[in-house]
């Protein structure tokens, strides 16, 4: 009976598992978003998946979520400046 020969550049020694691979959308979603349901599918979950497979190594990556730190933080800042004028306090 012949034996096969294990291959000796194999780099693979983990076990093979049915997990999707790393990049497959909605694999960076955090255990609680999960839990309650968000999906990749959905528009919140979306969101948190795309920021969550942001890398702070990279520049562009960085410049992404500033960008997406002013798109979402200005709506708030300009609600208060609002809001603070129809109060009026000077």
């Amino acid at each position: 009976m012949s034996r096969l020969r294990e291959d000796e550049f194999d780099e693979d020694y983990g076990p093979d598992d049915d997990s999707p691979p790393y990049w497959f959308p909605g694999t960076r979603m955090p255990d609680e978003a999960r839990r309650i349901g968000l999906t990749h599918h959905v528009p919140d979950g979306a969101l948190l998946d795309f920021a969550g497979r942001l890398d702070s190594t990279r520049a562009y990556h960085r410049v992404v979520a500033w960008v997406m730190l002013v798109v979402f933080g200005l709506p708030v800042v300009f609600y208060v400046i609002r809001l603070v004028e129809t109060i009026g306090v000077h």
